[in-house]
């Protein structure tokens, strides 16, 4: 995985973006791991999922790259604009809950996505992060979760959540 085109790709666009204290990249190998046992396509939307929203990476960039197929589902976990994070998820969550078919491969990569950002708040306690996703968790759950696409990785998700502090 380490010498994976996406990969490559992403830590360019990426820079020096960090996630915590670590190089951005960490987070990417953390989803890309949590995506081997689902294809290399699941592999390449987890590198790439984030470019287009936090980099200047556009949809069209990333289909010249990894193909329309990739890009799409690269484009269903970018999120929507909007004036807040409030806004930004609730547009994004409803994008998500209308997806289906072959595209559900971005929901897999964003429950991925989400159980690595899990795991990530349960060692550093961020109490504002955990927050977040104790708030959100209905709505995402409702907008993402598709029976037997990753039943593991909900399962893990659920696991994490179980054991987080409750914040209010």
């Amino acid at each position: 995985m380490m010498n994976h085109p996406a990969r490559a790709f992403a830590q360019h666009y990426h820079g020096e973006q960090r996630y915590g204290c670590d190089p951005y990249v960490y987070h990417l190998d953390m989803v890309a791991l949590l995506c081997l046992p689902y294809g290399s396509d699941a592999v390449t939307v987890a590198y790439l999922h984030d470019v287009i929203e936090d980099t200047q990476a556009s949809v069209s960039l990333v289909a010249e790259h990894f193909g329309e197929y990739i890009a799409a589902c690269v484009a269903i976990l970018t999120d929507e604009p909007g004036d807040n994070r409030a806004i930004k998820k609730a547009r994004t969550y409803h994008k998500m809950a209308q997806v289906s078919g072959r595209l559900e491969l971005a929901l897999l990569v964003k429950a991925a996505d989400r159980l690595a950002n899990l795991r990530m708040c349960s060692v550093t306690q961020d109490q504002e992060k955990i927050a977040t996703y104790q708030r959100e968790h209905a709505q995402f759950v409702a907008s993402v979760y598709r029976p037997d696409l990753c039943e593991h990785l909900w399962d893990q998700i659920h696991i994490v959540m179980t054991h987080l502090p409750k914040m209010s």
